[in-house]
């Protein structure tokens, strides 16, 4: 059988905590970023737990 492949897409935007659980990234780094109010964009430097429900199909998009 063969191996199964990572989403190289996904691994670059979703990170595993040592828990075990997935985080995502907030940060806005596309166009218009500086248009954005500063609350707006200090509270989307920190990264945010994946819902549960996205969370599984992450797992299996990453190959955990």
């Amino acid at each position: 059988m063969p191996k199964m492949k990572t989403h190289r897409g996904m691994a670059k935007r979703v990170k595993a905590t040592g828990a075990g659980r997935l985080r995502r990234s907030q940060a806005s780094r596309g166009h218009n970023y500086l248009a954005k109010g500063k609350d707006t964009f200090r509270r989307r430097k920190t990264d945010a737990d994946l819902a549960p429900g996205d969370a599984k199909v992450t797992r299996r998009m990453l190959g955990n």
